[in-house]
């Protein structure tokens, strides 16, 4: 079982990317965060894998989180979900967003996923709603922009470079919509605190 892909960014596209692993390519589909952490082609990246063995096929995953790839793991164990319906799912809704609706059992927002119709959202809710562990954000109630999945990990990915929890805070507060990848949030937190520093 492949669990971890390091190696060089080779190419993408809209559901796949390609790893260059020591001269070997693997390609694997990921969801459309995963797709937004991209670094450059040619710069190194880690991502968690799930490897997909069937009588046609062997096929990989790749998520840029754990969490997502546990999420994952955790969809494709419910009767009538696929791989290509978890990433769908995953793609779709932030992993906060999507505990939320399992949750307070909101079916009508989950329907709203390409593929999920009433009776699969139904049975996400029923087989999902004692696992909420395994998904961040699970106990917390409705998230305001500056407290997203996406912010968090913006944040720490923004103290690993050295900037004081305050300061961006401060930045987030002013710069955090919703919806945005945390791709998207450390781009404008950098710009914004580079202008404070200019």
């Amino acid at each position: 079982m492949i669990a971890r892909i390091r190696g060089a960014l080779a190419e993408f596209d809209d559901t796949f990317i390609v790893v260059d692993v020591g001269g070997v390519g693997y390609e694997l589909e990921v969801s459309s965060s995963t797709l937004a952490s991209l670094p450059a082609i040619g710069d190194e990246l880690v991502l968690f894998a799930h490897h997909v063995v069937r009588e046609d096929a062997s096929l990989l995953y790749g998520f840029a989180r754990k969490a997502e790839r546990d999420l994952f793991r955790a969809l494709i164990k419910i009767n009538g979900v696929g791989p290509k319906l978890a990433i769908a799912i995953i793609s779709s809704l932030e992993l906060g967003e999507f505990a939320r609706c399992v949750a307070d059992s909101d079916v009508t927002r989950l329907t709203k996923v390409p593929g999920v119709g009433k009776k699969t959202a139904e049975r996400l809710v029923i087989e999902l709603r004692d696992r909420l562990d395994i998904m961040p954000s699970a106990s917390t109630g409705p998230l305001e922009p500056g407290t997203t999945d996406a912010v968090r990990e913006a944040e720490e990915a923004l103290e690993a470079l050295g900037y004081r929890r305050q300061e961006v805070s401060r930045v987030f507060d002013d710069v955090a919509t919703a919806g945005q990848s945390t791709a998207e949030l450390v781009r404008l937190a950098l710009r914004a605190l580079g202008r404070q520093a200019g």
